[in-house]
């Protein structure tokens, strides 16, 4: 007879799939919320993230694996008749393990949470006031990453173009350098919860 350890082992699997995508999720609520503060606090997470996947997939592929093989113990009629809680049926682990999935699969339908850039209209006085800029970036690790530090330098007065890659580590902007500066720029993103290691002017 299964015990009350069977929905504890499932929890244990949630929180790791929470944990692994935690990195993502709070980039977004922290966009929708405007609590920038709160990307920052879980930014440490992001190099255990494969490692917290892992966990998550081990601990509920053994759960199914508990819950389909063929019980072969010999249990009293006593024990037949007692009906198990919801939280030990397969019910409740299909629902846990459909959550995990989400969780996880978070960075590849994160952009839908974005709200769309309320850029401010460029108006250029003089050409020669609009730079190039590379900003690396450490702490990137899905489309999700790039979609918010996108949508959020696209909101800055100034900004003209903002194209992030997390393959690449890095973002390159245009911008007028008369209405907002690299010094600025940079602590934007680093607000995110990510962090800009170095800046380099590209030539035009």
């Amino acid at each position: 007879m299964k015990t009350t350890s069977d929905y504890k082992t499932w929890a244990v699997g949630l929180f790791a799939g929470l944990a692994a995508s935690l990195c993502c999720i709070t980039p977004v609520l922290a966009l929708l919320g405007g609590a920038s503060g709160l990307a920052s606090s879980f930014s440490w997470i992001e190099p255990f993230r494969p490692y917290l996947i892992g966990i998550t997939i081990l601990i509920f592929a053994f759960a199914w694996y508990q819950k389909l093989k063929p019980n072969k113990e010999i249990i009293c009629d006593c024990e037949a008749d007692i009906k198990k809680s919801f939280w030990q049926s397969k019910t409740f682990l299909a629902i846990a393990t459909a959550i995990a999935v989400l969780l996880l699969s978070f960075p590849h339908y994160a952009k839908i949470f974005y709200p769309k850039p309320l850029q401010t209209k460029v108006i250029v006085v003089d050409k020669n006031n609009i730079q190039t800029l590379q900003l690396n970036i450490s702490g990137m690790d899905c489309e999700a990453c790039t979609a918010g530090i996108n949508n959020r330098l696209l909101m800055v007065n100034g900004v003209i173009e903002a194209n992030t890659s997390y393959k690449n580590a890095n973002t390159i902007l245009r911008f007028d350098s008369t209405k907002t500066s690299v010094e600025s720029l940079s602590n934007i993103v680093n607000t995110l919860g990510y962090k800009v290691i170095s800046s380099t002017r590209v030539n035009q």
